[in-house]
């Protein structure tokens, strides 16, 4: 290596030696002679065979001490970098896809639900009549059926107390299944309450089990190809960003600010001296070169110390060199990418895949269900099913209420019953093998 391989500066040229200074003449003949043999060396011996060591091992021993202010730098300017990414990924987006609405509910079409509302004023229809009776109960009412006299005597409070006890015991039941919340010396717990583990369990299994788990959410990704999709646009949107002028000069100008900030620091610049003089010696110290720099170093170690630093000081104006090369770096990247677009998509299947397996679904259910406390249980419960027990709990005034008319008369009741309940069954048959032959 000659000496005019350090002047990377415009800085004033040392005058030249004298011929009568006989040491320094020897030395740049030297240092001459073996810049013509470095060549030869260069195409026998590998660049780094006098090493004990591959270069990258030696830098990693003599990387430069942290420093601070450059650490600091580095975090600012990484944030910059995801902004930037983050920024122009958005804009190159394609239109999210409309997402579908959710099924509505559907309305209710059975008997049941349109005749919720008249079923909620059967309790107080029975209480009435249940008060009335104290006042008049058909004293002395008859009713003569196909020449058979009834006395209607009574018939008012056995019907009424007969539907009021089905509907209070129905609203009993359904209560106790959520009431009391809490234990209660007396009256206990509730049945869902006080079997809330169970509950808890058994709703975790069926769900994880029949519902939803691992094999479903892997066979429903393989089936929508959701991976290829999106491999599609990752490729779509990573051409967009890279061919964008304006991304390319955003990530220039991070880049020259980030290089100009780090190289103005002084710390920096000692550090990258010591680090230049420290490989330069390691990697000449066995060859004739590392002869002629020792020697050099001997008799001008101040010009040599110079040189450096001054060629350090004039990076940054070598920038254009790096961001022209940043250009076609950019401009191979897209084709690489393309190229390796089928290994990336495994890549991501098999990481998509292994993180679903890793999926404990059941432990999540339980996990989630476990925070419910009773009220929270109780309500979701009923969310889905607050109508039926409704309508179970006013259906136990109507059967009641019969039930009732089986107490009065019960040959004339269970006659009338039997044969009206044979006739609705007759009737319901007939009409559903019309539906199924039409």
């Amino acid at each position: 290596m000659s000496t005019e391989e350090f002047d990377h500066t415009e800085a004033e040229t040392p005058p030249a030696p004298d011929e009568n200074d006989e040491p320094v003449a020897d030395v740049v003949h030297t240092v001459e002679v073996v810049e013509e043999l470095e060549e030869v060396e260069a195409e026998q011996v590998p660049e780094y065979e006098v090493l004990d060591e591959s270069p990258e091992e030696a830098v990693e021993e003599a990387e430069l001490p942290e420093v601070t202010e450059v650490g600091a730098l580095t975090r600012a300017r990484a944030r910059d970098l995801r902004a930037l990414m983050g920024k122009y990924i958005r804009r190159h987006l394609p239109e999210p896809t409309p997402v579908p609405e959710r099924e509505p509910e559907p309305p209710r079409v059975d008997a049941g639900s349109k005749a919720l509302p008249y079923l909620r004023v059967i309790p107080w229809v029975l209480g009435l009549l249940f008060a009335f009776s104290f006042v008049w109960d058909l004293d002395g009412v008859t009713l003569t059926v196909f020449g058979f006299t009834l006395g209607l005597e009574g018939l008012l409070r056995i019907v009424s107390v007969s539907g009021l006890i089905g509907f209070i015991t129905n609203w009993l039941a359904i209560t106790m299944l959520f009431h009391p919340r809490k234990r209660r010396p007396i009256f206990g717990q509730g049945l869902i309450p006080s079997q809330r583990e169970r509950v808890i369990i058994r709703l975790a299994k069926a769900v994880s089990e029949e519902l939803i788990n691992e094999e479903i959410i892997k066979q429903k990704i393989e089936e929508s190809q959701v991976i290829p999709k999106y491999r599609e646009m990752a490729l779509s949107v990573t051409h967009s960003v890279l061919d964008d002028p304006e991304f390319r000069a955003d990530l220039k100008g991070l880049t020259a600010d980030y290089i100009d900030s780090v190289l103005g620091s002084e710390e920096v610049r000692k550090k990258i001296v010591q680090f230049t003089v420290q490989k330069l010696e390691e990697y000449t110290d066995k060859s004739l070169s590392g002869l002629a720099i020792k020697a050099y170093r001997f008799v001008n170690e101040e010009d040599f110390q110079r040189r450096i630093e001054e060629a350090v000081k004039q990076l940054p104006k070598s920038m254009d060199l790096v961001l022209d090369q940043m250009d076609l770096l950019l401009d191979r990247l897209p084709e690489k990418i393309t190229e390796r677009s089928e290994e990336i998509e495994q890549w991501a299947s098999k990481i998509v895949l292994g993180f679903v397996e890793t999926l404990d679904i059941y432990g999540m259910i339980i996990s989630n269900m476990r925070q419910y406390d009773e009220l929270k249980l109780e309500t979701l419960i009923k969310t889905s099913s607050n109508e039926q027990l409704n309508y179970i709990k006013y259906l136990g005034g109507v059967l009641g209420f019969f039930g009732g008319l089986v107490i009065w008369n019960p040959p004339l009741a269970l006659t009338v019953f039997g044969v009206l309940g044979l006739t609705l069954y007759g009737l319901d048959v007939a009409l559903m093998r019309v539906k199924q032959e039409a």
